[in-house]
């Protein structure tokens, strides 16, 4: 039986009408709107379950922390301040890896854009910016491979192949190839023509020392060889495979 969704919208409205209405606090008026929905079966998985925030000065509406977030880092990237853009992008990680829900809600008010333009001003040399963007993309493509398009996908091959002496860059590039490549067909032979596969192959090869980097390539290689995007009718798994092995010395490189 599938089950029911609504907008976030509509919880903070019922939200919002519980402490108005009923003068409730933000507390009991989320547990009473989150009793309200499941008890008609919705699916609530998705919902942020707090209370909007009003600003401090009450000039604007209420919003989440997550979206103030993401409109203050839209500001500081369009303003080209990377030590603010570098602060928000650590407080945006930290909330989202804390509730999914605040990935689903930050992609829906368009956080993707917002994070590649800061990941472009980062390739003009900031290494540190760079890794905290890498970091960012990771965590909102996580469960939501949809999100990379075409640009994304080149410039983080590019990033990839310019970084590969950078273990940690390295490492947090690839965490995104499999967010990305997870339950996504497109997303994966795309990749593969791009030339992803010698970069997790090299990676291996290059920081064998370091563990996190081998265990990410690894586990990108086999997602690679995974047939789970139900979308479409059959995909290119045992190509891949293929690929792997005869062509980037796959089985030499696991085994060593």
């Amino acid at each position: 039986m599938v089950s029911k969704r609504i907008a976030q919208e509509t919880f903070d409205a019922a939200v919002r009408e519980n402490i108005e209405e009923f003068a409730m606090g933000p507390e009991e008026a989320v547990k009473e709107a989150v009793e309200q929905f499941e008890s008609q079966g919705v699916d609530l998985s998705n919902i942020v379950k707090t209370a909007p925030k009003v600003s401090a000065d009450g000039s604007q509406e209420p919003t989440h922390d997550i979206l103030q977030m993401l409109s203050d880092l839209q500001e500081s990237v369009a303003s080209s301040r990377p030590q603010e853009v570098s602060a928000y992008l650590t407080r945006f990680c930290d909330q989202c890896k804390q509730d999914k829900a605040c990935r689903f809600l930050a992609a829906q008010k368009g956080a993707y854009p917002i994070i590649f333009t800061a990941w472009k001003l980062a390739t003009a040399g900031d290494q540190g910016l760079l890794l905290q963007s890498l970091n960012a993309l990771s965590v909102l493509t996580d469960g939501q491979p949809d999100l990379l398009d075409a640009q994304g996908l080149q410039l983080l091959v590019a990033t990839l192949t310019q970084n590969a002496d950078e273990a940690d860059l390295t490492c947090s590039g690839i965490r995104c190839v499999r967010h990305a490549c997870l339950k996504h067909e497109q997303n994966r032979q795309d990749l593969v023509k791009a030339g992803v596969l010698p970069l997790l192959t090299g990676a291996i090869t290059h920081h064998g020392h370091h563990t996190d980097v081998v265990r990410e390539a690894c586990w990108a290689l086999r997602v690679m060889t995974f047939d789970d995007d139900i979308r479409v009718p059959f995909g290119h798994a045992h190509n891949h495979a293929k690929m792997i092995v005869q062509e980037n010395k796959g089985l030499k490189v696991l085994i060593e």
